[in-house]
């Protein structure tokens, strides 16, 4: 059946409005609209909201199918009500030409769950040494506009300079992983109060924020778009408010664990909480927080970072860095930015939808919920309370930080282009 009606929705969190969807695309918003020839999914108390969209997801593939896959990937995404994501470059090969790009492009096109938008290697092999095949990659079919070395820091700024002064002749971005490699040999967790008293090597904030600190000026200096991946400190914040004051083409984005958990949870040495950026104190959680709020922050990115049991479930030292996001992203900003009055469910749009793809220039995605539009929505229920249970998850790795922590809201619906991925909570 090509239709579908959403009937008494709350769209964007206001009035309640039905929405019928006739084919890929949405044919009216409105009140008492009919439901002649349509399936009818009942969605009273159930916010609607644009299809998420994912700014950094680790896929893994190809290369460490143990971790992920695209097509576990893009099931995960669709459970936490994604409709697109971007798929990061670290992977084996590495995403540094137009093979491997189309070849995970067309992966997301095979999926069905999912668009997947490949984000392209910003230097051979990650290496930093040699810029990579920007403009083939750009010109492929995956037509890349996003271009990351993320894992690692672009740390040579001649490097940085020549990536940003390139991706400009086609309106792309270098999305900066913000980190002096020299900063943090040998760091485990955030310096600070917590790392002296347990004794492990500390990640010091100043080590994120002198990278953003020469990147801001030398995207003002060429004329080019920059993005920072993952903001982690205060200090960030207001480096990427000073930008903006000055008109210069910067975004950022904030990850949901950098939002709520702090590096006193490192005190368990549970190695679900190590990650990079490290885990930092209430002080920066709050910072985070309120710069998202006043859009100093542009957009929510879940840094989805699969791992097999083995690469976590080890010694701290040992362990690997990352957590699995995509599945609970939009529940944890319920809890930190919606229940504490700071974003209402149109802000949530903006910093999970609409913002994000207008940083990643994805068309199709990030749209008004209207007639003409792209049906690429995602209904949740804001009133469900639940623990997390990894157990269920639709990734293929288990590495979350809030196993058992109680979180609100749930994904009941996903619509790709009206073709439900999600109905009532499970896969479709």
């Amino acid at each position: 059946m090509s239709k579908i009606l959403i009937r008494g929705a709350q769209v964007l969190g206001g009035e309640s409005q039905d929405v019928l969807i006739d084919g890929e695309t949405i044919a009216a918003v409105g009140t008492g609209l009919s439901a002649e020839g349509a399936q009818v999914v009942e969605a009273a108390g159930q916010i609607l909201l644009p299809g998420l969209v994912d700014l950094h997801t680790h896929l893994r593939e190809p290369g460490r199918e143990d971790s992920e896959t695209v097509l576990t990937g893009t099931r995960a995404a669709a459970v936490g009500g994604f409709t697109a994501v971007h798929a990061m470059a670290n992977t084996f090969p590495v995403a540094d030409t137009a093979g491997v790009v189309e070849q995970v492009y067309r992966l997301g096109r095979e999926s069905g769950y999912c668009d997947v938008q490949p984000v392209g290697a910003v230097t051979v092999g990650l290496e930093g040494k040699q810029l990579a095949e920007l403009g083939a990659m750009h010109d492929s079919a995956a037509g890349v506009k996003v271009f990351s070395d993320d894992g690692k820091c672009v740390d040579d700024a001649v490097i940085m300079r020549r990536a940003l002064e390139y991706v400009k002749a086609f309106d792309g971005v270098v999305a900066q992983h913000a980190q002096e490699p020299r900063l943090t040999e040998g760091a485990q967790m955030n310096e600070g109060v917590v790392s002296a008293e347990l004794g492990l090597g500390g990640w010091p904030a100043v080590a994120e924020e002198s990278i953003i600190a020469r990147d801001v000026l030398l995207a003002a200096h060429v004329g080019s778009r920059l993005h920072i991946c993952h903001l982690s400190t205060a200090g960030s914040v207001e480096l990427v408010r000073w930008a903006k004051s000055k008109g210069w083409d910067v975004t950022a984005e904030v990850t949901p664990h950098h939002l709520l958990l702090t590096d006193e949870l490192v005190r368990t040495y549970d190695p679900v909480y190590k990650v990079n950026p490290p885990l930092r104190t209430q002080a920066d959680v709050l910072a985070l927080r309120e710069a998202l709020a006043d859009g100093t922050i542009d957009c929510v990115a879940t840094d989805h970072a699969p791992h097999p049991h083995e690469d976590k479930d080890c010694e701290w030292g040992a362990a690997a860095m990352g957590m699995v996001g995509l599945e609970t992203a939009l529940s944890v900003v319920q809890e930190t930015m919606v229940e504490t009055g700071l974003l209402d469910w149109a802000g949530v749009a903006d910093r999970m939808s609409f913002r994000p793809a207008v940083i990643g220039r994805l068309a199709g995605h990030g749209r008004p919920v209207a007639a003409g539009e792209p049906a690429n929505l995602t209904l949740v229920d804001p009133a469900y309370r639940g623990a997390v249970d990894p157990a269920g998850f639709a990734s293929r790795s288990r590495n979350t930080p809030y196993r058992g922590r109680e979180l609100p809201g749930r994904v009941t619906h996903t619509f790709l282009r009206g073709r439900a991925t999600v109905l009532d909570g499970k896969l479709a």
